[in-house]
């Protein structure tokens, strides 16, 4: 079937279910924000393979809701499909449910799949429906009824995370997690984000591309602490490990079963975000709830010692990776035929050289010419561009490591640039060493210092649409939260210990992109008498392309930032060179 067939048999169904609307999200049951194939029913429906974004079908109509991340990619893929795209960030823009609640006529019935809609979600589509009596129906997975075919869930076997990387056991985690039930007044915490789950529990899978996490769910309670688990993913010795630290395993249905019967003097913590509809209606009616951020997100956010120091050695091998490859393009691409995909797979050469090395952190963004301009563009034997000896190759790449979580972006001079692709890069740069080299009031939030990144490029009347940094797990997912640096609300505070990246761009459809992104650690700087003081260390190491920097629109407090940056980056990675490379390093670092 093609996109149009596949809209035409859904609305057959939701006929046949007296539904006027279907919501199809991009979230597994765990709201991820990257899924396994057998969770991308909004891919399937839509042709649409952006990470995120909503499609909603109604019987005589259909939209997909995403952000400015992937407006060109959406444009291209939805064309022919009868899909329209909604600019989620634009002004005016309404969002789904609230479209859905003035196109709909009034006492309508709207169906989803409750195992992939948060508690949040239905709160706020219940909101939104409320004034017209429109009706929510949960708990139908039409998608699945269509989906010829559809992979299966999947069953990779999961692993321990040694704690000489993981710097803490599970038994040291989960006491501070009871720690911190028992301040809120709880004794009992779901916990369903496969992230935190992974990191709780020192554990870590195969179950979804470049996220080293597996499908369960996790129950604690005072005493007990219960992982619900197919069990052909536990090997005997994993389990036996898991079962002498208390951790008792239960089939991945169970959690249905344990809900209902909780005690009618348990008081749960759930977060609504990440807990999805279905297992809060499971929940015992007589049960108190507690609703807040999970525990555990905040906790793992803040690096402990032995993951910071086992990271800072993750960047520098790393950023000899990229070195390497870098060099190698330079070298070889006016010699020989390479396009998007074999520089991809270049990079993921010289990553898989390094230690403790398991594989890409994300897809690649390998974009050459136009392609950069589209900040999540995936390249294909179709699409694929050969590279030439001239303009701007972004790279936008990652490692999972046994020892950390890298994600760094490069934009690679090919060749001759215009004044104004010289302009631009140094505009990225600008931004990117303001923010770089803050010094900010404890207390501060990313909201409060977005704005630096983006000023020298405003002042040219140009922005990017997407946030400006994101937090990074440890040898986990590589967007983290709650931490991020983006120019809307998020009052969560920067903490040492944290891990943010650094990302400005400048993104011209049909023409190019230009990002240049480190990862920063917060640390201590003075303390006062107006309070402790807080800055970012860079801690990726790879040269900045001088090639594109029009020098005279730098200040020279810039300039000292950037001499002293490369002179780091030679420090840190020209002891593991051989002497060709150190000599293309150290002239790739020198002092402008």
């Amino acid at each position: 079937m093609n996109i149009k067939e596949r809209i035409d048999k859904l609305r057959q169904l939701m006929k046949a279910n007296q539904m006027d609307a279907y919501i199809i999200p991009s979230f597994d049951a765990h709201q991820s924000e990257y899924v396994a194939e057998h969770w991308k029913s909004r891919q399937w429906i839509s042709g649409f393979t952006g990470s995120a974004g909503t499609v909603v079908i109604t019987l005589e109509d259909a939209g997909l809701w995403t952000d400015g991340r992937y407006y060109i990619q959406a444009e291209k893929q939805l064309e022919h499909t009868g899909i329209r795209l909604f600019r989620m960030k634009d002004p005016g823009v309404p969002f789904y449910s609230q479209w859905l609640a003035d196109v709909l006529k009034e006492g309508s019935n709207v169906g989803f799949d409750g195992n992939v809609f948060s508690i949040d979600m239905v709160r706020k589509m219940e909101q939104d429906f409320k004034a017209k009596h429109i009706e929510l129906k949960i708990n139908q997975d039409l998608v699945g009824d269509l989906w010829e075919g559809r992979p299966e869930i999947p069953k990779g076997m999961i692993f321990t995370h040694d704690v000489k990387f993981a710097g803490k056991s599970r038994q040291e985690k989960l006491h501070a997690l009871r720690e911190e039930m028992t301040k809120k007044g709880a004794n009992t915490f779901i916990l369903t984000s496969l992230d935190d789950i992974a990191w709780l529990l020192n554990i870590r899978g195969a179950d979804v591309p470049n996220s080293p996490v597996a499908i369960a769910n996790v129950i604690v309670a005072e005493q007990q602490c219960y992982l619900f688990i197919d069990s052909c993913k536990v090997s005997p010795t994993v389990k036996l490990e898991l079962e002498a630290e208390g951790i008792e395993l239960k089939a991945s249905e169970e959690i249905q079963t344990v809900l209902e019967n909780l005690s009618d003097a348990a008081t749960i913590m759930l977060d609504t975000s990440k807990t999805n509809i279905n297992l809060y209606n499971a929940i015992n009616s007589s049960a108190k709830k507690i609703e807040c951020t999970n525990i555990t997100t905040n906790l793992k956010a803040i690096k402990n010692e032995v993951e910071i120091k086992n990271l800072k050695w993750c960047e520098i091998k790393d950023g000899l990776a990229m070195v390497k490859f870098i060099k190698w393009l330079k070298d070889a691409v006016h010699k020989t035929e390479i396009t998007e995909i074999t520089a991809e797979e270049a990079l993921e050469g010289f990553r898989s050289e390094q230690e403790h090395f398991v594989g890409p952190s994300f897809d690649t963004i390998a974009g050459y010419k136009e392609h950069a301009a589209m900040m999540h563009y995936k390249a294909n034997k179709e699409s694929q561009y050969t590279l030439k000896n001239e303009g701007l190759f972004l790279i936008d790449s990652g490692g999972q490591y046994y020892d950390g979580t890298t994600d760094i972006t490069r934009t690679i001079v090919l060749g001759k640039l215009s004044e104004q692709q010289k302009r631009d890069f140094t505009l990225v740069l600008k931004g990117f060493i303001a923010l770089s080299s803050v010094k900010f009031l404890y207390g501060a939030t990313g909201a409060n210092l977005d704005v630096l990144a983006r000023q020298p490029i405003w002042q040219y009347g140009l922005d990017y649409k997407c946030g400006t940094g994101h937090g990074v797990g440890f040898f986990l997912n590589v967007h983290e939260g709650p931490q991020s640096i983006r120019n809307d609300s998020n009052d969560v505070v920067l903490e040492k210990g944290m891990i943010l990246t650094n990302e400005p761009g400048i993104y011209l459809e049909g023409k190019y992109g230009i990002r240049t992104e480190n990862m920063m650690l917060v640390v201590e700087d003075e303390k006062t008498e107006f309070g402790q003081f807080m800055k970012f260390e860079a801690i990726s190491y790879c040269p900045i392309d001088l090639a594109g920097i029009n020098i005279d629109m730098l200040t020279e407090s810039e300039k000292q930032w950037l001499n002293n940056y490369h002179q780091e980056v030679y420090t840190k990675l020209s002891p593991y060179l051989n002497e060709e490379e150190k000599a293309w390093l150290k002239e790739e670092t020198k002092a402008i």
